[in-house]
C-alpha cells in the first residue's frame, strides 16, 4: 500500500529536522556531560524516514559488525507522540560503564549487583537523558511539550530481535537518527529512532512548516 501523501516527509523537511535534532543533541550532550562529569559530544550525521516495521531489518543492516546490541526504549506523548529507541552495540554500552568507572557492588566480599544489571541501569540512565533532552528540545523548538513514561532497557540482544516488529502498526513511521557519542578520545556509535503514527507525523510536518515559515 502506498503511503498517504500527507505522511510523506519531504527532503526539505528532513533537512530542517536534522538541523533541529543537532540543536537537541547539543542539549543532550550538555545534560550528559553534567551527569558524567566529563567532555561529551553528541552529533547526528544523518536523518532518515522509513516505515516502522522496517526498523528491525534496518538495525540488522547497520550492525553487521556487532552480533549483539543494547536498547533503551521510552514512550512519549503530546502533540508529537510515539516511542523512542536508542540502539547501541553491546560493546558500546559496556564502554559507557567503563567510562563511568562503575563496578558491581559487594556485600561481605560477595557481589550483590551483577554486572549485567549495572550495565542495564547505566544504559537506562544515559538513554533517559539522551531521549528526554532530544525529544524535549525538539518539541520545545516546535512549540509544544511532551510527557514520558519511565525508560526500559535490554542488553545483549541479537540485532534481529532487538525491537520486535509487532510493536508497530502498519501506518507507523520511524524517524531514524544516526548518532555518534564522543567521550574524550573514545566514540560510541549507534542510532536513535522516533516511531510515530501517521497522525503524529502529520503534526510534525505541519510544525516543521510553521518553523520554516518564521525564517522565510
Amino acid at each position: 500500500m502506498a503511503p498517504d501523501p500527507e505522511d510523506v516527509v519531504s527532503d526539505d523537511e528532513i533537512q530542517i529536522l536534522q538541523e533541529l535534532m543537532n540543536i537537541a543533541f547539543g542539549k543532550a550532550a550538555a545534560d550528559l556531560a553534567e551527569v558524567m562529569d566529563m567532555y561529551v559530544l553528541l552529533s547526528v550525521p544523518g536523518v532518515g524516514i522509513m516505515p516502522a516495521r522496517e526498523l528491525p531489518r534496518f538495525i540488522c543492516s547497520e550492525t553487521l559488525d556487532h552480533p549483539r546490541v543494547s536498547v533503551v526504549g521510552q514512550n512519549f506523548w503530546g502533540d508529537f507522540r510515539g516511542s523512542a529507541f536508542l540502539v547501541l552495540p553491546s560493546s558500546g554500552s559496556k564502554e559507557l560503564l567503563s567510562l563511568l568507572g562503575e563496578q558491581p557492588g559487594t556485600a561481605d566480599g560477595a557481589p550483590y549487583e551483577p554486572m549485567d544489571e549495572l550495565e542495564r541501569e547505566t544504559l537506562m540512565e544515559v538513554g533517559n537523558i539522551i531521549i528526554g533532552a532530544c525529544v524535549g528540545k525538539l518539541s520545545e523548538l516546535l512549540g509544544t511539550v511532551v510527557r514520558y513514561t519511565p525508560p526500559s532497557a535490554t542488553i545483549d540482544n541479537p540485532p534481529a530481535s532487538a525491537i520486535p516488529p509487532d510493536l508497530f502498526d502498519p501506518g507507523d513511521s520511524a524517524v531514524v537518527l544516526r548518532t555518534t557519542l564522543g567521550f574524550r578520545d573514545r566514540d560510541v556509535k549507534g542510532f536513535m529512532s522516533l516511531v510515530s503514527s501517521g497522525g503524529s507525523i502529520r503534526w510534525l510536518k505541519a510544525a516543521l512548516g510553521r518553523f520554516m515559515a518564521q525564517y522565510a
